[in-house]
């Protein structure tokens, strides 16, 4: 067996450092992941720095043996948390910054804009790893402005991976192919599009509440292709950009199941308007 890397004072220095960090409540795995290192075997939301902190070198090692783990991964614990405190700085100076302030010097909500990309898109309506926007709950970062922000104020030095950096690099370097892998946006067009949210609802692990969350965003395009359906005219022409036939029926089986009667949908989307009680007095 190997010799530890880290001794008892460097685990009482880095636990001492990191009681006081806005990451503590992080998940491990998530942390390891966005490091772009050796991944965190324990994947449990409660499995954060906060559960290991106040422990003793000797206790830490006896809890994660509790866990099956051995004393390397003790070393690799320390690791992740001696790397990840470099996100602190950085990040504590963002939060104190507005929005306003960020966004006069930012490149990526000017590229955003260049490409109609909305600041308030919901990063729950992105197709970004559980990892990730899990990290994004835990850093309440709801809209694709605000991961923006977030991502201004992260220090250069930082080191970051899985999809965090996917969706950073694409909007940095205007990563059309990647954009759209992501976000429901259609190469060499401006915006983002219904059609494409719900084809990549399509592959969400629960499809109709992901579709219904993009019905309610995409209300005017939605309001169109329920009238389209109630007029007989189908959807079949707003179907051709997604160039897979396999992926538009999915898409036509999605759109079926919202625009039905009780759904829920039409009271979310334009229940004000009485839109829908007249589409379906019949």
């Amino acid at each position: 067996m190997s010799e530890p890397k880290y001794s008892e004072k460097d685990w009482d220095e880095v636990r001492t450092t990191f009681a006081s960090s806005i990451m503590v409540d992080t998940q491990i795995s998530s942390l390891a992941q966005n490091l772009d290192g050796p991944t965190w075997p324990v994947k449990s939301k409660d499995e954060t720095p906060a559960k290991y902190i106040d422990l003793s070198y000797g206790e830490a090692l006896e809890v994660l043996a509790l866990k099956g783990m051995t004393a390397d991964k003790f070393d690799l614990l320390i690791s992740i948390l001696k790397e990840t405190l470099a996100f602190d700085d950085p990040f504590g100076d963002m939060i104190e910054q507005t929005e306003a302030a960020s966004a006069r010097d930012n490149p990526l909500l000017k590229n955003m804009s260049r490409y109609g990309i909305p600041e308030a898109f919901p990063i729950s309506l992105t197709a970004l790893g559980s990892d990730t926007v899990e990290f994004c709950k835990l850093e309440n970062l709801k809209t694709l402005g605000e991961f923006a922000v977030f991502a201004q104020g992260m220090s250069q030095n930082v080191i970051i991976g899985g999809d965090f950096r996917k969706l950073l690099n694409a909007l940095s370097n205007l990563d059309e192919a990647t954009l759209a892998d992501i976000l429901p946006y259609r190469r060499g067009t401006r915006g983002l599009h219904f059609v494409e949210a719900i084809a990549q609802a399509t592959r969400a692990s629960n499809p109709i509440a992901k579709a219904k969350e993009a019905a309610v965003w995409f209300k005017e395009e939605f309001v169109q292709v329920q009238k389209d359906f109630a007029d007989g005219t189908g959807v079949a022409r707003y179907l051709g950009v997604l160039g897979n036939v396999e992926l538009e029926k999915k898409v036509s089986d999605l759109l079926r199941q919202l625009i039905k009667p009780g759904s829920g949908v039409s009271d979310a989307v334009v229940s004000k308007s009485g839109f829908f009680k007249r589409i379906f007095k019949r």
